[in-house]
């Protein structure tokens, strides 16, 4: 294997003078930025509080590497851009991520951090969300008023024979089906599943469990349950309206529902026949499915546009106008994609490659881990400036992948963070933010 350590590169020379590149620039690190995230991580103590969750049968007296420290490491690296165990072959060198880590020695190397992921087991994954849901509940300085909870899976392709490996016909591949649960930009479960089952199926239970243990921190907090028509289950619902529990969630169209809304849908099409411009029109009805024993409001959402008749329906025990409903409270739903697309594509919560299944939901978590992070950073430093909003690999971008210069002696260790970043005021803004936080 070459080593490129000891070999330069030569490019197109600057106004004659020679341009040499080579991997010999010593105590250097391309993630200054990662003290956010080890600051975050200390606030929050969720490195910290994981630990105590992932069984270890190893002798503590022969260890480098402690439980914490390992799940510190994925979490950064993950955070950081690194979604290959493989990348710590070398990123264990790092003077920055050891800083971050509190180590000033070699960090777990891949193999040992394979055998780390591989430790995983059901009480763990499950002590793991529950741990995502306290540090939800603390995030509140007082009782909200209102909670929605949206629910939603996707799909999470798979290419080799990991363990529970089914094809879907509907995403037309091999793949799991995570079932993810936000309130807003913060994330409160990540659960991993097989994709040979209803895509609704174990939500019935996560949102009792849910329900109940924000009940017990705040008993008249207001409880929505948001979802698309894969959760409109009659079984569910009912259990909301038995629990007062809110739900606004979509229903399939079927010969039923539009004749029912037959009269409307006619008068959107014959207004874009006058108009010949897109016409949206908001009613609501009362209906039963056949496996219903009650009727329930119906919203529909009469739209006829250039290709045609596009109506929309939502079942909902909600009160209020019925465009409202749809427009302020159900497509605000679509946020919770841009959540999930951060998880997959930012942060590689598809990185699901281990043939054993709760190695690949210790994966999932650790990927949801790091988004609990950013988004705290997000939520508690970055308010009020040019990122608030910003995305994951925007603010990995723009805060995180800074280089810098590192020196360490038996006093102090410093961080010469590049003068040429652009983002220098708002590097050292958010940083008071964070150490100034109690």
């Amino acid at each position: 294997m070459t080593n490129c350590k000891l070999k330069s590169l030569y490019f197109p020379s600057n106004k004659s003078k020679k341009v040499e590149v080579n991997f010999s620039g010593g105590d250097v690190t391309s993630d200054g930025g990662v003290l956010l995230l080890r600051e975050i991580d200390r606030k929050l103590g969720l490195s910290k509080k994981m630990a105590s969750l992932v069984p270890d049968e190893r002798d503590q007296r022969y260890i480098d590497h402690s439980v914490e420290k390992m799940l510190a490491q994925r979490v950064y690296g993950i955070a950081l851009g690194y979604e290959d165990l493989n990348d710590h072959t070398t990123l264990r060198k790092d003077p920055g991520f050891q800083t971050a880590i509190n180590c000033d020695n070699d960090l777990a190397s891949a193999p040992t951090l394979s055998r780390f992921e591989n430790k995983a087991n059901r009480e763990m994954a499950v002590g793991i969300n529950k741990l995502y849901i306290e540090t939800f509940i603390n995030s509140f300085k007082k009782s909200p008023k209102e909670l929605i909870l949206d629910f939603d899976p996707t799909d999470d392709t798979i290419h080799g024979h990991q363990a529970n490996r089914y094809y879907n016909g509907y995403y037309k591949s091999y793949c799991y089906l995570p079932l993810y649960v936000f309130c807003g930009e913060q994330l409160l479960v990540s659960y991993l599943r097989p994709c040979n089952i209803d895509g609704a199926q174990h939500a019935w239970a996560i949102l009792s469990l849910l329900v109940k243990r924000i009940r017990q921190e705040w008993p008249r907090v207001k409880i929505i349950f948001r979802g698309d028509s894969g959760f409109c289950r009659h079984q569910m619902l009912r259990w909301c309206d038995k629990h007062d529990v809110g739900y606004i969630v979509g229903i399939g169209r079927n010969n039923r529902l539009l004749a029912f809304s037959a009269t409307l849908r006619d008068e959107a099409a014959k207004q874009f026949e006058q108009t010949q411009e897109k016409q949206r029109l908001f009613g609501e009805f009362k209906y039963a499915a056949f496996s219903w024993k009650y009727e329930r409001r119906i919203i529909v959402k009469a739209e006829h546009i250039w290709q045609g008749a596009n109506p929309r329906f939502i079942v909902t025990n909600l009160t209020g106008d019925p465009q409202k409903l749809y427009e302020k409270i159900y497509c605000a739903r679509g946020d919770m994609e841009n959540r999930i697309k951060e998880q997959q594509l930012d942060l590689f919560a598809d990185r699901t490659s281990c043939h054993e299944w709760w190695a690949n939901q210790f994966r999932l978590l650790l990927s949801s881990c790091a988004y609990v992070l950013i988004s705290a950073i997000r939520r508690m430093a970055l308010k009020g400036t040019e990122l608030a909003k910003a995305q994951c690999h925007t603010i990995r971008l723009k805060l995180f992948k800074i280089g810098a210069i590192i020196i360490r002696n038996t006093r102090r260790i410093k961080f010469l963070l590049s003068s040429a970043c652009p983002y220098q005021d708002l590097f050292m803004k958010i940083s008071h933010k964070l150490l100034s936080l109690e």
